[in-house]
């Protein structure tokens, strides 16, 4: 009887992509019954520095935690694509950082026309993280 290498037991890349996919899902829920309701929240957040800064330091601590969780292996899609978005949240972290007057203000002028979109364009990306991490686990 062989023992399991407890490396090979957990999927980092699973567990990400469906975490992030449930995250996503919900929070396009939550938008979609309750009306403007991310416009409000960057509008809080656009007022405050301390909202600014408490945003962009979670969010490069997940970015950072995606991205460093799982490899670039060119063979696994799901994997890349989990790198590629903790890159993204590491990225908009910074610009969160050093230029949140300029980003959250943008946002808030999009959120008003195109809230629904936006919500229906995050449930399904979260769908397809969630779906992708479940097939993901062997």
């Amino acid at each position: 009887m062989s023992e399991l290498d407890p490396a090979s037991a957990f999927d980092a890349t699973a567990w990400t992509a469906m975490f992030l996919g449930l995250f996503s899902v919900f929070a396009s829920i939550g938008a979609l019954r309750q009306r403007g309701a991310w416009q409000r929240l960057v509008a809080e957040v656009e007022r405050s520095p301390a909202l600014q800064m408490i945003s962009g330091v979670a969010e490069m601590a997940a970015g950072a935690a995606i991205y460093l969780a799982n490899p670039w292996l060119p063979g696994d899609i799901l994997a890349c694509v989990m790198k590629f978005i903790g890159g993204l949240m590491v990225l908009e972290a910074l610009v969160v950082a050093g230029f949140s007057d300029i980003y959250f203000h943008f946002w808030l002028k999009n959120l008003a026309f195109m809230h629904r979109a936006w919500a229906i364009v995050t449930l399904l990306i979260g769908a397809a993280l969630t779906v992708a991490g479940s097939l993901h686990f062997s």
